[in-house]
């Protein structure tokens, strides 16, 4: 049995994952300019029925972790795993994805979004716990809220943090199959968050901030 994402309440929020190609196709995707001021990476995807795009936060891997480049095409989102162990089968994985806001033009609010979050999620797992915690901070000092969801008899122990910038809402989460692996590497996502810095454009100008 998979003790990966296959068993994460935080999956549900995003849907099942599409198939895509193996990383021997991935090497020919392009790097693209996201439509937002926000850190965020945009890869397209050629395929026979035009391109596929893949918007995620761009991140600092903290120590010990790894980018798994095959899982954050294969669900559209940042994957993080432990060293030495594919995302699929960690006990415990970080990852962040955005929303593009235009998609879904119904939302007006940040707290709209986290609410209808928070809703599915109750929908399929009503016996889940959700508490707002203490905001994190990002490397530009904005305040993320953020919550957790712990289980009442099984199931992941998970924090997530939700922002926006720009024509993104943000979801940053940890995935842990326990509390004491959850404890364990909370501090490593409070460095994600604390690292993450928005990328600014000069005025009048295409080029990236030099920082």
């Amino acid at each position: 049995m998979k003790t990966g994402m296959g068993k994460s309440h935080a999956m549900l929020r995003f849907g099942t994952a599409r198939y895509l190609p193996s990383l021997a196709v991935l090497a020919g995707w392009l790097l693209l300019a996201a439509p937002s001021c926000a850190e965020i990476e945009m890869l397209a995807a050629p395929t026979d029925r035009g391109p596929v795009y893949h918007w995620w936060p761009k991140l600092v891997v903290p120590a010990g972790w790894h980018h798994d480049r095959n899982y954050s095409f294969h669900y559209s989102l940042n994957a993080i795993a432990p060293d030495g162990i594919s995302f699929e089968d960690a006990h415990t994985v970080m990852y962040a994805k955005v929303m593009y806001k235009p998609r879904e033009p119904q939302i007006k609010s940040l707290d709209m979004f986290i609410e209808r979050d928070h809703n599915s999620i109750r929908a399929k797992a009503p016996s889940l716990q959700i508490k707002e915690s203490t905001p994190l901070s990002t490397a530009d000092g904005k305040q993320l809220r953020s919550f957790t969801f712990f289980p009442t008899t099984e199931g992941n122990w998970e924090h997530v943090a939700y922002g926006e910038e720009g024509d993104f809402y943000l979801i940053f989460t940890i995935s842990a199959r326990s509390e004491e692996e959850y404890r364990a590497a909370r501090p490593a996502f409070e460095r994600v968050i604390g690292d993450y810095r928005e990328k600014r454009i000069a005025k009048g100008s295409d080029a990236a901030d030099p920082r």
